[in-house]
């Protein structure tokens, strides 16, 4: 891989992670976030669109839509990951429950 090919994908790269940001709600995670989520994105909507037999030609606008559907894909799943960990529940709501936890965390 040259340099400009790499400059070519990390560009891309952050491209798509800031647009699957924008398109899940996230904003964008700033530039090293949004490459790292565009080329994980990338490699794992290559892998996607791979199985399910999909093509997108073109020289820029082929590996951008594959990119950006990837990281759309990761933003969920991570999405769902932060979900079922904020349902965890943080502290007892019963005072019985309370000094139940309190006793055993003491002993």
């Amino acid at each position: 891989m040259t340099v400009d090919q790499l400059v070519v994908f990390l560009l891309i790269g952050g491209v798509a992670g800031w647009l699957a940001g924008l398109i899940m709600k996230g904003g964008g995670f700033g530039i090293v976030g949004n490459i790292i989520a565009g080329v994980i994105g990338a490699v794992l909507g290559g892998w996607l669109f791979g199985v399910l037999g999909i093509s997108v030609g073109g020289q820029w606008v082929g590996p951008l839509v594959t990119a950006i559907v990837g990281s759309v894909v990761l933003l969920f799943a991570l999405g769902l990951i932060r979900k079922k960990q904020k349902c965890i529940p943080r502290e007892p709501k019963h005072e019985a429950a309370k000094r139940f936890v309190g006793t055993t965390l003491l002993a």
